[in-house]
């Protein structure tokens, strides 16, 4: 592991605790100092020293803006004329600030706006990322979704089929719109529960689930014994034309939300728990005995 003599200036070191971007100027200056280090190194000669080993010449600096978790840092990256410098520090960095990255997607993922993200990590590092940087780096993951969502489905049995939609906000054409996202979930023959895939159409029509169902099929969904879903006219008629044969049953959890739609608010909660003992028990007699 390669040591470095570093010099730290007394002024930037009272600024650390003084001003807002105290840490980020520390930074600045040690790794300065530790690629003045590195290219003395390889050109194996100081400034102005004149040795037979020698490797190159120094030709100036090449200002880098970089950003990183403590804040934007000008650096002075050398300049070699008949030679080569190169260093490691950056990628080491990049790993680092990868990892910052990451974060600020996973957070979009969860829910939270670009606005925000911006807010926090400007908050937090004293570095700033605009919406639309927040946005690029979301597109990352485009593809990756486009690669799971287009995978094989005809290596495992899923016999039982969970399928419903939810409405999230889209921007189309520079404007935000309402579409649903169909979602299928599969549980394969060993009870474990899998997202099969999912589709964005522009509301919950016969037509787009006909058309989620046959792209699935098309990707090796086969043998579906029994589809769960809420009662949604077109969508049991997909449901019925897509997968002939298959039974065909209504989520329990839909059915309670429209049953306790038509309850009085006060008394949503005695009901409800009236209802899980009808879903709970194993036969007619042991819910009667419940019942009173």
């Amino acid at each position: 592991m390669a040591q470095y003599q570093v010099t730290i200036d007394g002024e930037i070191l009272q600024q650390l605790f003084v001003r807002d971007d105290g840490l980020a100027r520390l930074v600045e200056q040690v790794i300065n100092q530790i690629l003045e280090a590195q290219v003395t190194e390889q050109l194996k000669a100081a400034p102005y020293e004149r040795t037979e080993e020698r490797q190159g010449y120094r030709n100036g600096h090449r200002p880098r803006l970089f950003k990183s978790r403590v804040g934007e840092l000008n650096l002075q990256v050398p300049r070699v004329r008949k030679g080569s410098f190169s260093t490691d520090l950056f990628e080491r960095y990049q790993r680092s600030e990868q990892a910052l990255l990451l974060a600020m997607v996973e957070m979009v993922v969860n829910g939270v706006s670009t606005r925000k993200v911006r807010a926090v990590v400007e908050e937090l590092c004293g570095t700033e990322f605009s919406r639309s940087t927040v946005s690029e780096l979301c597109k990352r993951l485009d593809e990756i979704v486009r690669e799971w969502n287009e995978r094989d489905l005809g290596e495992r049995l899923y016999p039982f089929l969970l399928v419903d939609a939810m409405v999230i906000r889209v921007r189309k054409c520079g404007r935000v719109r309402l579409c649903s996202v169909l979602v299928a979930t599969g549980i394969n023959q060993d009870g474990y529960r899998e997202v099969l895939g999912l589709m964005i159409g522009d509301s919950e029509s016969r037509e787009s689930w006909y058309e989620f169902f046959d792209w699935l099929k098309g990707s090796g969904l086969r043998w579906v014994d029994l589809v769960v879903s809420d009662d949604h006219k077109g969508l049991v008629e997909a449901i019925e034309t897509c997968f002939q044969g298959a039974t065909w049953q209504r989520c329990q959890i839909h059915f309670v939300r429209n049953i306790l739609d038509a309850c009085p608010k006060s008394l949503e909660r005695e009901f409800y728990q009236h209802l899980r003992l009808v879903f709970d028990a194993p036969d007619f007699l042991i819910w009667r005995r419940h019942a009173g």
